[in-house]
């Protein structure tokens, strides 16, 4: 399989696994957020609107908040590398050093 189809792949796994830590962050984040404005204001139809506009903004803030920081973890991967090393060669250069 080539380099850049195996990149790819990989690219997609990590995207695919953000979109389901999103997914059950948003699931938990709802339900506190429920909970929560229920307890405080004793009514189902206030509890469940805040419940819903609240998360669904903080969830999508997550899903950003993710990417970014696997961009920051791919920029400094690739720092760490030296000139015309790739993943494979800098993992593998401390041990067959």
């Amino acid at each position: 399989m080539s380099a850049m189809k195996q990149l790819i792949q990989q690219r997609h796994r990590v995207t695919d696994r953000s979109l389901l830590k999103t997914a059950t962050f948003a699931i938990t984040h709802f339900t506190v957020a429920f909970s929560v404005a229920y307890l405080l204001t004793g009514d189902l139809l206030i509890g469940g609107l805040i419940a819903m506009v609240e998360p669904a903004i903080n969830t999508v803030a997550y899903f950003v908040h993710e990417q970014v920081w696997l961009r920051l973890d791919t920029a400094a991967g690739s720092r760490a590398r030296g000139p015309g090393e790739t993943a494979d060669t800098a993992d593998t250069a401390g041990v067959l050093a």
